[in-house]
């Protein structure tokens, strides 16, 4: 498999942040619709049982990736007094990621400083008001039918983001994975898209993404939420957050027989490490269909549990430290 870059360019506000596992089930519907439905069936087969025929990563601000979630001791230059400060360092340069770990924060960048124009904002947020008509009355009201507010990003106008998509290409095509992620923008990604939210452009070409070798890499970092459990990890390396997903249907399986919200997921957040080093490109693993019921509405429904990875090193003096850290407990 070849893990390819897709640079896009947002065209408007989004409602919703482009999270792998998401975007990996917004193109699954649009692989549906304009490919068909045996199309898609046939490209999700083996997919629980670690077969993926593509794995998604998060909209990352071009060239970085995140900052991962650790300790703030892990990093030389932790200091209480600046914590404030340098917790709103979250982006890592992709081409500094060689360094030992613990150097990582020294070149991490805040939000405002991606642009490179000092104090310049990479997105603003801000409430859309809406509203819901009555129609007997023809006027809103209480209830369902009270005003209400949508939260909005807007990104600067010389933003772009970086998506990496891990492809098995004898199974689908890079000029169909494209033309899919284009059609995609042009509709809207996640909430709201119907009134114009979340549209975006595939700038250039892809390209291939070229994982940097990290000499002695002992640990991975994901670029998507993704399901380790049971997988075996070293739990020592092993450092992220978990959250639970509230999956719902997109699409069409909104207007199915059956509830559109599917069975809740326990996942770990982007920007986690898991002491595995893998040259396949991704971890994790496929949830859903036969293995695991994730809906009552369409019983064959998948869930990204993958997630693309870039190798990190742990220095041995942090494993020493970690190490017997847990020995204590």
């Amino acid at each position: 498999m070849q893990t390819y870059t897709f640079t896009l360019k947002p065209l408007s506000a989004f409602s919703t942040e482009i999270l792998g596992d998401t975007l990996f089930g917004q193109l699954c519907w649009a692989i549906r619709n304009h490919l068909g439905e045996g199309r898609l069936t046939e490209l999700l087969d083996g997919y629980t049982d670690g077969r993926p025929f593509m794995v998604v990563s998060d909209a990352f601000p071009s060239g970085h990736i995140p900052k991962p979630s650790v300790p703030a001791w892990f990093f030389e230059d932790a200091n209480p007094e600046l914590r404030k400060l340098l917790k709103k360092k979250v982006w890592m340069p992709l081409d500094k990621i060689d360094m030992d770990l613990s150097k990582w924060q020294g070149q991490c960048k805040s939000p405002s400083e991606l642009l490179g124009a000092e104090g310049a904002a990479w997105s603003k947020e801000d409430a859309q008001p809406h509203n819901t008509i009555n129609r007997l009355s023809g006027t809103t009201g209480t209830g369902e039918f009270a005003p209400y507010s949508v939260e909005l990003t807007h990104y600067s106008g010389q933003a772009h983001f970086d998506c990496h998509i891990v492809l098995d290409e004898t199974r689908f095509d890079i000029t169909d994975l494209r033309e899919t992620l284009q059609n995609i923008g042009h509709f809207g990604f996640g909430k709201d898209a119907t009134i114009g939210a979340g549209k975006f452009e595939v700038v250039g070409e892809q390209r291939a993404f070229d994982v940097p070798n990290v000499d002695g890499a002992n640990a991975s970092l994901t670029l998507a939420p993704c399901a380790p459990q049971g997988l075996g990890y070293d739990s020592a390396l092993s450092f992220y957050q978990p959250f639970t997903r509230f999956g719902r249907h997109g699409d069409i399986a909104v207007h199915q027989s059956g509830k559109p919200f599917k069975s809740p997921v326990l996942m770990a957040k982007t920007g986690s490490i898991f002491g595995v080093n893998t040259e396949a490109g991704f971890i994790g693993q496929g949830l859903g269909a036969a293995k695991q019921k994730l809906s009552s509405a369409i019983p064959e429904t998948v869930q990204q549990g993958y997630s693309p990875v870039v190798p990190l090193r742990i220095p041995d003096d942090l494993v020493n430290k970690i190490k017997s850290l847990e020995a204590d407990l």
